[in-house]
């Protein structure tokens, strides 16, 4: 499925700070230090994405991670009560994220990294499992690689040759 570019200027977008890793390289000076911060943005109306920035300061990894993250838009599928269309198992690297359809009036039950992600997107009622690694970068990448892959009856349907009603039942 070919999805669109999305212009992040056109957005108005939210962002937060998922991670702020200090990293340190050993030289023969002595240690130099840097950080590393992840970064999700997101419109609360099906664009979210993520970024990671590394600099020699915190605020301008944040800058560097919060740019990377708007060229990393994705367009995502909800339903009528703000929950994702089906259930889906997301991974990258060794994390997988269950996402799991919700009533309206459960909220999201998420944990941290996976949490940030869908309250960006304007995911209102959700259940997701973190398996496997808990890596906050992984994590937050396995749970946009799910949303990302998710799509509706309606393009199930049009994929099968079929209409909405056959492919519901």
């Amino acid at each position: 499925m070919k999805r669109e570019i999305i212009d992040p200027k056109s957005l108005e977008l939210n962002d937060k700070v998922v991670a702020i890793k200090r990293v340190s390289k050993t030289v023969k000076g002595g240690r130099t230090m840097r950080f590393s911060a992840l970064v999700v943005v997101g419109d609360g109306n099906g664009h979210v994405g993520a970024g990671l920035g590394k600099a020699a300061e915190v605020p301008e990894a944040i800058r560097k991670g919060k740019e990377a993250a708007q060229k990393n838009l994705v367009t995502i599928p909800l339903d009528k009560n703000n929950s994702v269309p089906h259930d889906y198992t997301g991974k990258f690297g060794s994390s997988t994220v269950l996402l799991k359809r919700a009533p309206e009036g459960t909220g999201v039950i998420a944990g941290g990294p996976a949490r940030s992600v869908l309250e960006l997107a304007g995911i209102k009622n959700i259940r997701t499992k973190a398996l496997g690694s808990t890596n906050k970068v992984n994590c937050v990448l396995a749970t946009i690689e799910g949303l990302k892959s998710m799509k509706t009856p309606e393009e199930y349907a049009r994929l099968r040759g079929k209409t909405v009603k056959e492919i519901l039942g």
